[in-house]
């Protein structure tokens, strides 16, 4: 770090100083806390109500059918939650990680911090990362269950050969639960299966049946396993953010007024993205007491990560700087790998599974229209909050 130590803000030679000794005591701050400690308590009991309802609420609507709650309604949650993921992704993670690490600011300007640009980088490495984990669980489970995707694996043999109807008997059954639909819910319902026109005896129509029924089942094991690996990794970069979140709102200064009201909504959006993407994820027909218990654990998990943050903010509130070199580091490099979980989660397993690749995509065009104003305005919302957090 540059030693402004001996610097003088007031005698200032701008041919002569070292523009990282400017830049240093321009980032450089002291605690800020100025009390409230009442309002600061309320914030971390108001942020764990209305984050924990917001996240729970499509887990609610998708399992309590009795409760009859409009599609609309969840369709609102499941697409503005898409939106929020995304904002929150640039806006919100990726250009604080700049502030604290880039190029521009004090940590960018010292040290190997100096020799590259490591927000971009960094939240390039959790792209790629993220993807070799999505793609490594889908092929793992492929393998194990001996699944086709249904859309033409040997591609080159196809080009080369003209062999494009080779193998499709073994590609019927996989036809009608491909691999894109494994990644997304059905928005319409599900549709029948072509009908089988065959003339077969009724040994032969039995055995195609178990084949059917031993098919479905792999591939909704199939679909869970990897549509939980990914929201696992989605929540783990969430989580990251709102720990951060927690815990500047424990100690900030004259910015508590503005913070703490776009915070509870930043966390309740934040929320509904998490809970809606759980609520997509297949879970099995008859699951294990465990499995049964995750959806509600993982959003309990998410509800209370900020209040729990915000309640180590007041427990150092008097000494903790959030402007310090070691502070921009840790808050740098997390916002960075955050953002490039998020990235990859909102832009593949948000939308382009959901609307691009999805087979089972609604053709109604009103609700594939509501569905986009649902998504566009929940980014658009999000990122206008990144005026103040």
């Amino acid at each position: 770090m540059a030693d402004t130590g001996s610097f003088n803000p007031e005698m200032v030679n701008l041919t002569e100083a070292d523009p990282r000794e400017i830049i240093c005591f321009l980032n450089a701050g002291e605690n800020e806390y100025d009390g409230r400690l009442g309002a600061r308590i309320s914030a971390l009991f108001v942020i764990l109500i209305t984050s924990s309802l917001c996240t729970f609420f499509p887990i609610v609507a998708t399992r309590f059918k009795r409760l009859r709650i409009p599609i609309h309604v969840y369709l609102f949650a499941r697409y503005f939650g898409a939106g929020v993921i995304i904002a929150t992704a640039f806006i919100h993670l990726l250009d604080p990680a700049y502030e604290e690490i880039g190029p521009a600011s004090c940590v960018g300007m010292t040290g190997g911090w100096a020799e590259y640009s490591w927000p971009p980088c960094l939240a390039l490495i959790m792209v790629m990362l993220t993807f070799l984990l999505d793609f490594g669980a889908e092929w793992y489970v492929d393998k194990k269950y001996g699944l086709n995707h249904g859309h033409g694996d040997n591609i080159e043999d196809t080009i080369t050969s003209g062999a494009a109807h080779e193998h499709a008997h073994d590609k019927t059954v996989g036809a009608a639960q491909s691999h894109q639909f494994l990644h997304s819910a059905d928005q319409d319902g599900p549709r029948p299966a072509a009908a089988n026109t065959a003339n077969t005896d009724d040994a032969s129509q039995e055995k195609f049946d178990v084949e059917k029924v031993d098919y479905a089942s792999a591939a909704s094991d199939l679909a869970f396993r990897q549509q939980f690996a990914a929201f696992l990794v989605l929540e783990f970069g969430v989580i990251f953010h709102s720990v951060i979140i927690g815990l500047n709102l424990g100690v900030v200064g004259d910015e508590f007024s503005t913070l703490y009201p776009v915070i509870v909504f930043h966390q309740a959006f934040e929320g509904l993205g998490i809970g809606a993407r759980l609520s997509a994820i297949p879970f099995p027909a008859r699951p294990s007491k465990f499995v049964r218990a995750l959806p509600w654990l993982l959003c309990a998990a998410y509800g209370l990560t900020t209040p729990i943050a915000i309640a180590i903010g007041l427990g150092v509130r008097t000494t903790y700087n959030g402007s310090s070199y070691t502070a921009n580091v840790v808050s740098g490099v997390l916002d960075s790998i955050s953002a490039g979980i998020l990235i990859y989660t909102g832009l593949v397993e948000l939308l382009a599974r959901d609307f691009l690749f999805n087979p089972e995509r609604t053709r109604d065009g009103k609700r594939i229209t509501f569905m986009l104003v649902c998504l566009f305005l929940g980014t658009a919302i999000m990122a206008l909050l990144g005026k103040w957090a």
